[in-house]
């Protein structure tokens, strides 16, 4: 592939202490350089692929409109155009005749956008979770983390990672947006025919998020060990194969059921946050993107200062931080004999309360609440803008063909 030779090719050197920390900055900002020039090719042929026809010959602008019609006139409106049956304008569902392919492609471009956007802050959220952090990666809040680490560490610091979360964010929300609007859709229509339904948004999330974490959480894995303070790899290949030789392939998959513990209730939560939103900022379900901003942003934040305590254990479990270790051998009534690492969700939580309390728990929490509202916000916005392109041209295409047969 051609992330697998981009990464061959720009392994980055990790800043030992004391060593010079320019070295891991100037080659994250290749790494960013190049997915962002990637990601621009593929966003100008998707909106290209996906919007109507250019009108006029003038300034050859696109012309988006929206689809005000779901699934028949809201109340009180007036019926549709007569040459216009409701059901092919459904901005909500499937176009007929678009293959789930099509909302793979929508939803890796909205989940690569949302990861890379904010990497910064999901590196100062990793940092902060640290139970037994290095007296130098000490941080007040978000702002004074992000201005040291730029600072101490160079500019580019906190991008590390960011080539392993771009490559598997791709089909990771691949999985997730299309397993998510077909069950979402199926079960609707057999549990609520005709309307919206709490069980089935929060039923298929659940679902999508199998998929999603089974693609993701080798990447998560890497992405958080390169984030962390004198992170020790060189590169993402370095990190790989040092990880599979030191702990076996397992180590991957060792947070798994931690993330699903996590993601499942956070997926539901969230879901259903969501499309209840929606209900109340957009009753008509037209294209609306200042509704998908907020919506979004609102249900990301509730989902995720509810499920933080998850996510400290599962950064744990991810990182195996060796401090955290050392200090676990070093616990009275502990034999001196080290740790040699943290497995399952329980033992995590054991390892948060003993060294971190109950505040334990929540360390991070205010960089993980700031994280996820613009992720979610930009993660909605993307994919909605994409699926009502998709409806639109595929509306566009059945209303030319039928006034051809005219």
């Amino acid at each position: 592939m051609e992330a697998d030779g981009f990464v061959r090719r720009r392994r980055m050197t990790a800043e030992p202490p004391g060593g010079d920390p320019g070295v891991a900055g100037a080659s994250a900002g290749a790494e960013v350089r190049w997915l962002s020039g990637r990601f621009w090719g593929v966003s100008e042929s998707l909106v290209g692929t996906l919007t109507s026809p250019r009108i006029g010959g003038g300034g050859g602008e696109v012309e988006l409109q929206a689809v005000h019609y779901c699934c028949g006139p809201g109340p009180g409106a007036g019926p549709g155009p007569p040459d216009q049956d409701p059901s092919e304008a459904d901005y909500e569902g499937l176009p007929r005749g678009a293959s789930t392919s099509t909302h793979m492609l929508a939803g890796a471009v909205a989940g690569v956008m949302e990861h890379c956007l904010m990497f910064p802050i999901d590196c100062v959220k990793t940092r902060m979770q640290s139970l037994q952090p290095d007296p130098a990666a000490h941080y007040r809040n978000v702002m004074d983390a992000l201005r040291r680490i730029i600072t101490t560490e160079g500019v580019w610091r906190p991008m590390r990672g960011l080539n392993a979360t771009a490559v598997g964010a791709g089909p990771a929300h691949a999985l997730y947006f299309a397993c998510y609007e077909k069950l979402k859709k199926t079960l609707s229509d057999r549990i609520h025919p005709g309307a919206n339904s709490h069980l089935a948004n929060g039923t298929a999330g659940c679902v999508a998020t199998l998929l999603h974490d089974a693609a993701m959480n080798p990447a998560e894995v890497v992405k958080q060990r390169m984030q962390m303070y004198n992170s020790p790899y060189r590169g993402v290949l370095d990190c790989v194969r040092a990880v599979w030789r030191k702990e076996g392939g397992g180590a991957f998959y060792r947070s798994y059921t931690t993330q699903l513990t996590m993601n499942v209730p956070f997926q539901a939560l969230h879901f259903m946050t969501y499309e209840y939103l929606q209900e109340q900022l957009n009753p008509h379900r037209q294209y609306n993107p200042s509704s998908h901003v907020v919506s979004g942003a609102l249900a990301g934040a509730i989902a995720a200062a509810a499920t933080t305590p998850l996510d400290v254990c599962k950064t744990l479990l991810n990182t195996q931080e060796s401090l955290a270790l050392g200090s676990l051998a070093a616990a009275p009534g502990q034999s001196h004999a080290p740790h040699r690492q943290i497995t399952g969700l329980a033992h995590a939580f054991r390892t948060v309360y003993r060294l971190g309390g109950l505040r334990g728990f929540f360390k991070g929490a205010q960089a993980r609440v700031i994280y996820q509202m613009p992720s979610t916000a930009i993660s909605w916005s993307v994919y909605e803008f994409f699926k009502y392109g998709l409806t639109k041209r595929q509306h566009s295409r059945r209303t030319q063909h039928r006034e051809a047969e005219m």
